[in-house]
């Protein structure tokens, strides 16, 4: 079945996104494993996926847990440290795709504000042909509505989108409406699967 677009997940595929790295570093782990156990700072971010504001969530959120409140309130102040390196192999190989004619999308679980601050510091964000935001979108992976929306907007069978994503639930719900899917590891085996579709030559995905 002939691929027409590749889908890239961004968080852990073309950025690493490890909030619980950046507190490691910053207060330690004693202290960040406090604060996880206390405040579901996920369920915070969330909500920010879902299209509400990335400062008023964050910081209402804060005012909730007031012996938490700076470390809280980092999450925003110091967002781009919580959303770092870039994955270069993987930046290549969107690239790649695109020199090659490919189209290539994103379908991110992301806030607004965050992601348009994102892709001042990350160029690579938008240089997609498509990019599906959650938080535009006000709909969330791994929910049938988001993927629901892409075919709707792209127009494409689902057949002939590869979609890469590190989360196994997002995968098994873009599988389940039939999308080639990528449980993405590093970006190496994805570098393999791309050239086992004909996507890319072995050096176009070095």
């Amino acid at each position: 079945m002939t691929i027409e677009a590749v889908i890239f997940d961004i968080g852990n595929v073309l950025i690493e996104w490890q909030p619980e790295r950046y507190y490691d570093r910053t207060i330690g782990v004693a202290r960040r494993q406090a604060m996880f156990a206390e405040v579901d700072l996920h369920e915070m971010n969330d909500l920010v996926d879902q299209g509400h504001h990335f400062t008023d969530t964050i910081y209402d959120w804060a005012e909730k847990y007031p012996g938490w409140r700076d470390e809280i309130r980092a999450w925003h102040d110091s967002w781009i440290e919580l959303a770092t390196p870039e994955i270069p192999h993987s930046v290549r190989l969107m690239r790649a795709l695109r020199a090659r004619g490919v189209p290539v999308f994103a379908l991110t679980n992301f806030g607004v504000q965050n992601f348009d601050y994102a892709c001042t510091v990350y160029p690579f964000l938008t240089e997609f042909d498509r990019a599906y935001v959650s938080g535009r979108m006000r709909m969330v992976k791994p929910h049938v509505p988001i993927y629901a929306a892409v075919e709707a907007d792209c127009g494409l069978a689902p057949e002939r989108m590869l979609f890469a994503d590190d989360r196994a639930e997002n995968i098994d719900t873009a599988r389940a409406r039939g999308w080639q899917v990528h449980h993405f590891t590093g970006p190496e085996g994805w570098a393999a699967r791309l050239v086992a579709e004909g996507l890319l030559t072995e050096g176009e995905a070095a």
